[in-house]
Formats: C-alpha cells, sequence, structure tokens
C-alpha cells in the first residue's frame, strides 16, 4: 500500500468526522458511511467495511481510556456482545450469499444505511423526550428482563452495526439509558464504546473477508480523524453540543431519506 497516494479529501473529511465526533460524541459511522457514499461515491458494501476497521481502531483507544478510569459495565459489554457477535456473524454470512457484483447488496446496504440514519436523527434531537416516555416502563422492569432485553438490543445492533456501520452510538445509547436508568451515563458511555470494538472488529474483519474494504482509504481516515477527535474534545466545552446535535440531526435524516428513496 503506497501510503503517499492517499487522497488529502479523505483525510480532510477524517479530520472533520473527528472534530464533530469529540464535540457530539455521535458516533463516527452515523456521519462517516453516508459522506463516503453520498459525497464520494463510494460503492456502499466497501464504505461501510471501510468505516468498521476504521471505527474498531479509533474506539479502542476510547476503551482503553474508559477501562483505567473504571468507566466500563463489562457485564454489561458481556450481555450485548452475546447478542450482538452472533448477529453479525450471521448477516456477514447473508451478504456472502448475496450477488455482490450486482446491485441487491449495494440496495439491502443503502436501505439499511438510510433506515439507521433516519433512526439515529430521531434519537439526536428527541433523546430527552423518548427517555421521559419510556422511563416508566423501564424503570418497572426485573432483573432478568432487563438482562433479555439487553441481549435482544445486542442482536438489533449487530445486525444494523454489520450492514450499516450505524446504530453502536446514538441508538445504543439511548436503550441503554432505558435499560439501565441508575448506571451513571458516563459508565454507560464507556460500556457502549467498549462494546463496539468487538462489534466492529468481528464485522470490519467480515467485510474484509468479502472484499470489502479500502485499505489506502482507511489510512486516509484515520490520518485525519485521530487529531479530529482530540481537537473536537478539547473545544467541546466552547460550542454546545444542544445546538449541534439538531443540525447533525435534521442532516442525517435528510441524508437517510435520501438512501431510501
Amino acid at each position: 500500500m503506497d501510503l503517499h497516494s492517499n487522497n488529502a479529501m479523505y483525510t480532510l473529511c477524517g479530520l472533520v468526522v473527528g472534530v464533530l465526533v469529540g464535540f457530539t460524541g455521535v458516533g463516527g459511522g452515523s456521519l462517516m458511511t453516508p459522506l463516503l457514499v453520498v459525497v464520494f461515491g463510494f460503492n456502499p458494501a466497501t464504505a461501510v467495511g471501510t468505516d468498521l476497521l476504521y471505527a474498531a481502531l479509533t474506539k479502542t483507544c476510547g476503551t482503553f481510556v474508559h477501562g483505567r478510569n473504571a468507566t466500563v459495565d463489562w457485564r454489561i459489554v458481556g450481555r450485548l456482545a452475546s447478542g450482538s457477535l452472533p448477529a453479525a456473524t450471521a448477516m456477514i454470512f447473508l451478504l456472502q450469499h448475496l450477488d455482490r457484483s450486482g446491485q441487491g447488496t449495494d440496495r439491502l446496504i443503502g436501505a439499511v444505511l438510510g433506515v439507521a440514519l433516519i433512526l439515529t436523527a430521531i434519537s439526536l434531537v428527541f433523546r430527552g423526550r423518548i427517555l421521559a416516555r419510556f422511563a416508566h416502563v423501564a424503570e418497572g422492569l426485573q432483573e432478568r428482563q432487563v438482562q433479555r432485553l439487553t441481549i435482544v438490543l445486542g442482536v438489533v445492533l449487530g445486525a444494523v452495526v454489520s450492514l450499516s456501520s450505524v446504530g453502536a452510538g446514538a441508538l445504543g445509547m439511548v436503550a441503554l439509558l432505558l435499560l439501565y436508568p441508575k448506571t451513571p451515563s458516563a459508565r454507560l458511555v464507556g460500556t457502549d464504546i467498549a462494546h463496539a470494538v468487538p462489534l466492529t472488529l468481528v464485522a470490519g474483519i467480515g467485510h474484509w473477508y468479502l472484499g470489502s474494504i479500502d485499505w489506502t482509504l482507511l489510512v486516509s481516515l484515520l490520518l485525519g480523524s485521530l487529531p479530529g477527535i482530540v481537537i473536537g474534545s478539547q473545544l467541546a466545552t466552547f460550542v454546545p453540543d444542544r445546538i449541534l446535535r439538531p443540525i447533525l440531526g435534521t442532516a442525517l435524516a435528510a441524508v437517510g431519506a435520501r438512501l431510501i428513496a
């Protein structure tokens, strides 16, 4: 792989997404994958596969930090992974048996990506209302029910993330806040990030096996996103995410609608 062939625009894209992730905490897949598909015209399978490995590498660093700060609930991570990893593997086998050279797989991935983006947008804009609306239901759940629902959540995330690279962040976080209302939000954030590492790694390796990874693109994105996340995290106190979240939500909903159409 010739590192000198990296496209500066991809690195700039990685930088912008990294800054936005640092500002808002929105999953990189929600931002990066639609940019690769809509703006740069990448094949949806290639965009998703590359973004999955990109997410696995970047979130490994985040998991290390959260682990050292004891802000990861490994019990919840295990529950999520017990559902998400088998589901991700099943989705890779499904993609393997589809005609990847035709348009069927692209339409499937594009449709799932579009729906996931719209749901992510809804969770960004209306997260407070969603939590308030269903809080009383979640509070009445027994521990065994919470455990089963967490595994089901893992299955849903495993399937959606493998097909779209979107969902492990915003969607997973809302569900975890509902299922574990007594757990500190910082600990749930760390838990969500820690779970995303094995999920995106398994799904990313699956896409690697399918041949849908662009390695030059991956390196280009990382060259921009890693410093971008640091910059965004440092500047987050100066730009309230209550301003950025509705803007991002609207943009994601528009892109999602375009992908579905």
